[in-house]
């Protein structure tokens, strides 16, 4: 093929995709550049090569940027009759998402999900190509569901290229740059198009075209010289040009085909025909190889001569097709809607109805992207100012939730005043809050909150409720304790009724509130009464899954966490599943479940990163930080804490901050390196994290690490700040931590050896009861006691060897050498240890009797993928069929 000279490398690029696909794998590859460098070319000759395989192809269309979820149904088309064998959730958001069935409810990204299932369920038959040209112009809503998509292929037999402009965000996929040809071959190809050049033009066009094939292909056939910088608008000029030489009939028809994309042949001729053009210019057009006509559509063999043939006609005629168009279409038909858009030259209410009215349709099925392009456009062609800033404020809400900040934003700089509007303007505050947040300051975005809600009150009690107890949640992660009071007091003002339904949450306000100005005798009581919740919205008993860890109820946020989780997938809300991912590993973390938390965080931090949620992202950063340190895995701790501390360092969230301080401090103390385990903590207590629970629960530690290098101030403190938080929680593992505390304090060996026996018999999670052990056989073989040392350390190590704990169980080692004892280094006690997260995840899910469907639609992973890591976690655990799991020990 012509258009593919001195394109070998490129070609071995795309090849190794297809490659992968037909061995059993998938691979993805976004081939970047210049327009006309050859990327579209690239794909033709991939699916050219593609024998054997299911070819599924779409290209972005920049005027079709605002229909939700329009270039997936290109893609999808000849794949749809395989959805009804998807699981029904993931069969009805995708088919409500393309607009053949009723708007579902779940998160767009559900639609993604039920994408993944139903490519691999395709390639179960053959491997599958998928080919997405113009990425640049991809809907926001197949965009974000394709990367969703390309980011989770694994071994499903699906290859994916992408062929886009530097202005596509590949989102962490892997790229090829397709730069231009090298001279002589750009010299060769030019001798071939066009043989009668004389030697000096065509050196000219090499050098100035920089290798660009289709302005070697378009430029001599009468354009003059040009700059590189220039290129596009001189190809597209190469283009008018070409359409200039048609009869007017076909100039005419070309104008109709490029101000309708997607509406197909038939629309085409019946705006033709109330226009008054002979449809045999069509067939001029096509002779002419601007387009071509095949399966009742019309396609430009170029996106720059859909762009001329649509720019080079006058105003007037662009506003005519426009209009005619329009009148073809039906009145629930998007397109519609933006056809009268299109034709209107000043403020038109028909149009701006229209469009709100197809933003509607958009929010029905989750295109957040098309909802807030129209809304925007609605406003625009408004007359009244107050219609104006409604429908402007609703495309900010609709572009926050399509994490768009920027279009959020300019939105709401271009609204008129609201005052007079309660509704508008806590709407208004509330998304000034999101942005105030998410730039670094929360203290700014507490403060809309609560301005919101004054605004609210009057109207809507509860509504103006719901926003005090975010902006409480906002004072409390920055460790504020006036703006919490501020909060509570407001909240008491509101005289909220029980059947408001925001009793719990106004209660852990007001609890919270207490135990900042108080301390924990006066905030703990009332707050472990929350820890009950079970039922009511995601967001409520996640608050209450909070809640329980900040009183030490552990089971009770797991148990809420995981009942969030599991409602969660089953109803496709995925947004919600970061949140729940926080609370529910940090449970399992404090529960001494490890590597449940390693699962937990894992996967909750692929599904940050796919909804877009960098807070969420950051928690759980920390929770694996925090989880590498205990292991001693230096290098990721460092990475993963150095993460978490950068999301917040910024906008001083002091909860997540503690995470970040609390990992290394951790690592240091598991190494040794006591004095700078102390200093760490110190340090992170003289500042906001001193409010935070991590300020609690790392108190042990601190008195540990202060203890070994005598700062017996320090560790006094730490112990009273722990024993406090414990007698007021009233806890059996509070009270052993506890008394582990004043043990390693204790002077006197007999005061001492109460307190160690009496934690030992309380026992507690894994973790601390492995550190009450070892700390008991440390003190024990000072004291000459090497029998009885001996005992308490082997259960230590013991435990810390289940846990993973490699430099705690090395440190319980040594003692037993000193204490002139061998320890073998003995095997895991779970199976599950060998296993890496999401293969333990899986493993678990597969022994609890699910299907592959059934946990690819769980962990929004293809039914594929899931045979692929059990493939490779059978022999790990030495098993040979599913049946067999059942006698394993999968604990975390």
């Amino acid at each position: 093929m012509i258009m593919l000279w001195g394109r070998d490398v490129d070609r071995a690029a795309t090849g190794a995709v297809l490659d992968r696909a037909r061995t059993g794998h998938s691979a993805v590859l976004v081939v970047r550049g210049d327009p006309g460098i050859g990327k579209s070319s690239l794909l033709d000759d991939a699916a050219a090569g593609a024998a054997g395989m299911t070819v599924l192809r779409c290209a972005g269309v920049e005027t079709e940027a605002e229909v939700p979820f329009a270039s997936l149904h290109q893609l999808l088309a000849p794949a749809l009759a395989s959805s009804s064998q998807l699981p029904d959730v993931q069969a009805a958001a995708l088919r409500g998402a393309l607009g053949l069935g009723p708007a579902a409810g779940g998160d767009q990204l559900l639609v993604g999900a039920a994408v993944l299932t139903l490519l691999a369920e395709l390639a179960e038959e053959r491997p599958v190509l998928c080919l997405v040209d113009d990425a640049q112009w991809l809907d926001g809503s197949s965009a974000q569901a394709l990367r969703f998509v390309a980011r989770r292929l694994q071994a499903e037999s699906v290859a994916m290229l992408f062929a886009a402009r530097d202005e596509f965000a590949p989102e962490g996929l892997p790229e090829h740059r397709l730069a231009g040809l090298d001279p002589e071959t750009a010299d060769a190809l030019l001798r071939r198009i066009r043989p009668d050049l004389p030697p000096r033009i065509r050196m000219r066009l090499v050098r100035d075209s920089a290798g660009n094939p289709l302005a070697l292909r378009e430029l001599p056939r009468g354009a003059p010289p040009f700059v590189p910088a220039l290129l596009p608008r001189r190809i597209q000029e190469a283009f008018a040009a070409r359409i200039d030489r048609l009869p007017p009939d076909g100039r005419a028809m070309l104008l109709i085909a490029a101000a309708s994309p997607d509406e197909g042949l038939g629309v085409v001729l019946r705006a033709a025909e109330l226009l008054g053009v002979a449809p045999s210019g069509l067939g001029a057009a096509e002779e002419a190889g601007l387009v071509t006509v095949a399966a009742g559509r019309i396609a430009f063999t170029h996106p720059l001569l859909r762009a001329a043939a649509y720019q080079q006609t006058t105003f007037d005629r662009r506003l005519a097709v426009h209009r005619t168009l329009a009148q073809t279409l039906p009145a629930d038909d998007d397109r519609r809607a933006w056809h009268l858009a299109a034709a209107a030259t000043g403020p038109d209410e028909e149009a701006a109805l229209a469009l709100e009215r197809a933003a509607e349709r958009a929010l029905g099925r989750k295109g957040y992207p098309a909802a807030a392009a129209a809304l925007q456009r609605s406003a625009e062609l408004t007359a009244a100012p107050g219609e104006r800033t409604r429908r402007l404020v609703a495309a900010a809400v609709a572009a926050n939730d399509a994490g768009q900040p920027d279009l959020t934003r300019r939105f709401l700089a271009s609204c008129d005043p609201v005052d007079d509007d309660p509704v508008l303007t806590a709407r208004v505050c509330e998304l000034r809050a999101r942005l105030a947040f998410d730039e670094g300051s929360a203290a700014s975005a507490h403060d809309l909150l609560v301005a919101g809600a004054s605004a609210l009150a009057p109207v809507d009690r509860r509504a103006a409720g719901l926003l005090l107890v975010d902006a409480a949640r906002n004072a409390w992660q920055l460790s504020d304790p006036p703006r919490v009071r501020e909060a509570a007091r407001r909240l008491d003002d509101l005289g909220l009724r029980p059947s408001d339904g925001l009793g719990p949450a106004v209660a852990a306000v007001t609890a919270a509130a207490r135990l900042l100005l108080e301390g924990p005798a006066a905030g703990v009581p009332a707050m472990r009464a929350l820890t009950s919740t079970r039922t009511g919205p995601p967001n409520l008993r996640l608050n209450a899954a909070f809640v329980a860890g900040l009183v030490g109820d552990f089971e009770a946020g797991r148990a809420i966490s995981q009942g969030v989780a599991d409602e969660s997938r089953a109803e496709g809300s995925i947004g919600w599943l970061p949140l729940a991912h926080v609370t529910l590993a940090a449970s399992e973390l404090y529960l001494g479940r490890f590597r449940d938390a390693v699962a937990t965080a894992a996967e909750g931090l692929r599904l940050a990163t796919d909804t877009g949620q960098p807070n969420r992202a950051g928690y759980l950063e920390g929770i694996l930080a925090w989880i590498a340190a205990v292991s001693g895995s230096t290098d990721r701790c460092a990475e993963l804490a150095a993460r978490c501390h950068d999301r917040y360092a910024g906008n001083h969230i002091a909860n997540g901050l503690a995470w970040a301080e609390w990992a290394l401090a951790l690592l240091d103390l598991g190494q040794g390196r006591q004095a700078e385990a102390s200093d760490r903590l110190e340090a992170a207590l003289a500042g906001p994290v001193r409010h935070q629970i991590q300020a609690v629960y790392s108190a042990p530690d601190q008195v540990e690490a202060a203890v070994r290098i005598g700062a017996f101030d320090r560790a006094e403190a730490a112990c009273a700040r722990f024993a406090d938080w414990a007698a007021a929680a009233r806890l059996d593992w509070a009270d052993a931590v506890a008394h582990r505390c004043h043990a390693l304090l204790e002077p006197s060996w007999p005061d001492a050896s109460r307190h160690f026996e009496a934690a030992v018999a309380l026992g507690g999670h894994p973790w601390e009861a492995a550190r009450t052990h070892l700390a008991y056989g440390e003190r024990l073989r000072r004291e000459r006691r090497k029998t009885e040392a001996r005992a308490q350390l082997r259960t230590a190590a013991e435990v810390f060897d289940r846990l993973g704990a490699v430099p705690w169980a090395e440190r319980a080692r040594a003692e037993l050498r000193a204490s002139g004892f061998q320890l073998a280094v003995s095997p895991p006690a779970s199976a599950g240890a060998a296993l890496s997260p999401q293969e333990l995840q899986i493993v678990r899910l597969v022994a609890a009797g699910l299907t592959n469907r059934e946990i690819g639609a769980q962990l929004f992973l293809s039914p594929k993928t899931i045979s692929y890591h059990l493939y490779r976690a059978f022999p790990k655990l030495g098993v040979a069929s599913r049946t067999q799991l059942a006698r394993l020990d999968l604990s975390g």
